[in-house]
């Protein structure tokens, strides 16, 4: 009897799961629509919250150097979330591991909403960091997807593509919410956001079981990084751009007597993020990854010219636009091309996200300046 076919003896804990080679091409359909619902709500919820940070921020913030720390803030929480996301994913399991990272996003979004009728500056700081943490967990939906059925580009998309329905409900929510809430200001966009992690955390409790596809980390949880380096430095700088010029646009149209549209313009912006992963979803297996990265990075160039120009709601819409269908190509092929050879390791993948987040911190920060 061999090692893999022995029994377990009392005292010692095997994993009972089928072989690896066997759960390889398991279809697993309805754990790909309950990441597409889970990670379509937790972006509903990052738009929402995106778009009242800037403003709360400005109202908050005790001098205008700290008005971007609640934007800066949430994106902290989204680098600091990525590695241990993706260790916890491993450790756990995929229900556990998401669950908990949308329960923070609970918790988030109602010290938000309590510290915006408190006019508790830094009680939104730490609601924004929570929020970040739950933000930093879903990302990591679109690698869980990979290994998802034997067609895992095809997974990736779908789950990716399904919060373009975040961008088109955004702006009702958004509306409702606030009407709602009347006559505090921000407060029913905030509650909003943690009803819409309340959603999501009900949709990563209810996935099936899985059996595990790994082994226990026998190499070097580090091996093959060269693979990554490309794609995190391209990532990254998609990611800094977005962040840098989405942070700034509130700001930049507030100063120009245009604050009421900021909900719909951010709304647009999030259909251009992940709408494009659907069309994707069609292209030819000969098109590479690269080349779908380096068209997004394009995009963002002309998104940030477009930006510095606009005075007006259809320039700002365009700017951000550009912005979202950008950094969709450069995310989508980043991540199809750290997957090309197959999956990497839940390390590598934990520091690929985490580059992409911290320099999206990075552009959170300096989103005050171009503002």
């Amino acid at each position: 009897m061999t090692t893999s076919s022995a029994m377990p003896r009392a005292g010692r804990l095997d994993c009972l799961c089928e072989p690896i080679e066997a759960t390889g091409n398991m279809s697993d359909r309805g754990g790909t629509a309950l990441l597409a619902v889970a990670f379509a709500l937790s972006v509903l919820s990052q738009v929402l919250t995106l778009t009242i940070l800037p403003l709360a921020g400005l109202s908050l913030a005790p001098s205008e150097g700290w008005t971007t720390l609640p934007y800066a803030a949430f994106y902290a929480g989204a680098a600091l979330a990525s590695l241990p996301a993706s260790l916890l994913l491993d450790a756990f399991g995929r229900r556990a591991a998401f669950s908990l990272g949308a329960s923070l996003g609970v918790a988030g979004g109602l010290m938000t909403a309590w510290s915006l009728l408190q006019w508790h500056f830094t009680g939104l700081v730490l609601g924004a960091f929570w929020l970040g943490i739950a933000s930093g967990f879903s990302l990591f939906y679109r690698h869980a997807a990979a290994p998802l059925g034997a067609k895992g580009k095809s997974s990736i998309l779908v789950v990716f593509g399904a919060a373009a329905a975040a961008g088109l409900l955004a702006p009702t929510v958004a509306n409702l919410a606030e009407s709602v809430a009347v006559p505090h200001t921000l407060v029913g966009i905030a509650s909003a956001a943690a009803l819409a992690h309340v959603g999501s955390l009900l949709a990563t409790a209810a996935l099936p079981y899985r059996a595990m596809r790994r082994r226990p980390l026998e190499t070097k949880p580090l091996q093959g990084w060269q693979r990554l380096v490309w794609p995190s430095v391209i990532g990254a700088a998609g990611w800094f751009f977005m962040t840098a010029f989405m942070g700034a646009t509130p700001i930049a149209m507030v100063g120009c007597g245009l604050g009421e549209a900021v909900s719909g313009v951010i709304a647009w912006h999030v259909i251009a993020m992940y709408a494009p992963s659907l069309a994707l979803a069609g292209l030819p297996q000969a098109v590479r990854p690269i080349w779908i990265a380096l068209g997004g990075c394009a995009l963002l160039a002309a998104a940030a010219l477009a930006f510095l120009l606009a005075t007006s709601i259809p320039a700002f819409s365009l700017s951000t636009a550009l912005l979202g269908i950008g950094w969709s190509l450069v995310t989508m092929g980043t991540t199809l091309w750290v997957h090309q050879e197959g999956e990497p390791s839940r390390w590598l993948l934990g520091l690929h996200d985490g580059i992409l987040l911290s320099s999206a911190l990075l552009g959170a920060l300096a989103a005050g300046i171009i503002a």
